[in-house]
């Protein structure tokens, strides 16, 4: 019922009030999202989580404590519940081979949840599943031959010759690299509708704290689950109501910090390192990537406050950064603090989150919105993705 509102009002602001795409340029259609039913609140994680893996270091407890009320979250949700815990309680034991076990969890949730996001979008989409011509999806959080994206097509009931790619652990910046080549897609083959899906769990990441690994404390109080699935082609039809533009893509790497953001995959799941530097390296060398981006609007007088902003917000510490660094204006990253607050940093999945409050702040103020925009996400590497969008 609420996406067929969406459609019908984004409808009517088509009529009155839309841009017109450019001819032969991507189009973002439509966007869906879904999310496992346990719902974690901030307030209650500590005294839960330990619970759950039975730990009772005070320590630990005051560690876990600071950390929810400086990441800024309120709420996220989980695939992991107490249910999960007493069916496998071995996770909660350190130096378990859990990984057969974790993959057992996480394969079919992620496909599940890239379902139901994947139902959402194309319910706003407004046309059929036959009309979908490729498939781009995107995981970090699932491990298998075949891959989920030929179980999410099965499921899905896509034609047997829809064109697949598959993105594995590419971690945060995931999403904004299958929007880059769902973009590529769209382009060069005319006529040609994509479905894009991302889906994380940190079920592979879940491990009981130790003093020696003080960044799994932050991954509890940080981290959360869900999927988000987009819709994408170019030379909408009059059925469709496209609301974004993807007018240019742009990936860099900065050489010798592969080791900032180091994740291993071992029998007992995904463990994470996270190196303090990362902040600083992202502030020290996003002013000039973002500059790239915005050359290519084709204006010289655009400025970095002119914009709209969708930012991955890995931390608060990151989104600080960045704000003091270009001199932003406090009301250009709300968005994106928003959807912390309200999911936490879902991985590859964050950026689309982001997108969807951009887009309802951007309908509230119809024609008199900022027309270009910044999609950004950071992740392993150090690597950057960069979208220049347009408003719709």
């Amino acid at each position: 019922m609420l996406a067929t509102g969406r459609v019908a009002k984004q409808k009517e602001i088509a009529q009155s009030t839309r841009r017109v795409a450019n001819q032969g340029k991507a189009t973002v259609l439509a966007l869906g999202k879904a999310f496992p039913s346990n719902v974690v609140s901030q307030e209650n994680l500590v005294e839960e989580y330990l619970r759950e893996i039975k730990c009772d270091d005070p320590s630990i407890k005051e560690k876990l404590q600071h950390l929810c009320k400086t990441t800024t979250v309120k709420t996220r949700y989980t695939v992991m519940s107490s249910e999960t815990m007493q069916k496998y309680p071995e996770l909660a034991t350190e130096g378990s081979p859990t990984i057969k076990q974790r993959l057992e969890i996480a394969n079919e949730a992620v496909v599940q949840m890239a379902y139901e996001a994947s139902l959402a979008c194309i319910k706003e989409w407004g046309r059929g599943v036959e009309d979908i011509t490729h498939l781009v999806y995107v995981s970090s959080s699932e491990f298998r031959l075949p891959g989920g994206d030929l179980y999410l097509s099965a499921q899905l009931g896509l034609s047997n010759e829809v064109q697949r790619v598959m993105f594995y652990f590419l971690g945060c910046y995931g999403g904004v690299s299958g929007m880059r080549v769902a973009k590529d897609i769209a382009e060069n083959n005319p006529g040609s509708r994509v479905l894009l899906t991302t889906s994380e769990t940190m079920v592979l990441g879940f491990r009981p704290p130790n003093k020696a690994r003080p960044y799994d404390l932050v991954g509890a109080a940080l981290f959360g689950d869900g999927a988000a699935a987009l819709i994408i082609g170019a030379d909408p039809t009059e059925s469709e109501s496209p609301f974004m533009e993807l007018h240019y893509a742009l990936q860099q790497f900065l050489p010798g910090t592969q080791g900032v953001i180091d994740g291993r995959l071992s029998e007992e799941g995904i463990s994470f390192k996270l190196g303090r530097e990362l902040p600083q390296k992202i502030e020290d060398n996003i002013e000039e990537f973002c500059k790239k981006l915005v050359a290519k609007a084709g204006s010289g007088s655009l400025e970095l406050n002119d914009l709209f902003w969708a930012v991955h917000p890995g931390g608060p510490a990151i989104l600080n950064g960045l704000e003091t660094k270009l001199k932003l204006k406090p009301e250009k990253l709300e968005c994106s603090r928003q959807a912390l607050v309200d999911y936490g940093n879902a991985s590859s999945n964050t950026i689309f989150y982001i997108m969807d409050k951009v887009r309802g702040e951007l309908e509230k103020k119809g024609r008199g919105g900022e027309e270009w925009g910044l999609g950004l996400a950071f992740g392993p590497g150090i690597t950057f993705e960069g979208f220049l969008m347009r408003s719709l």
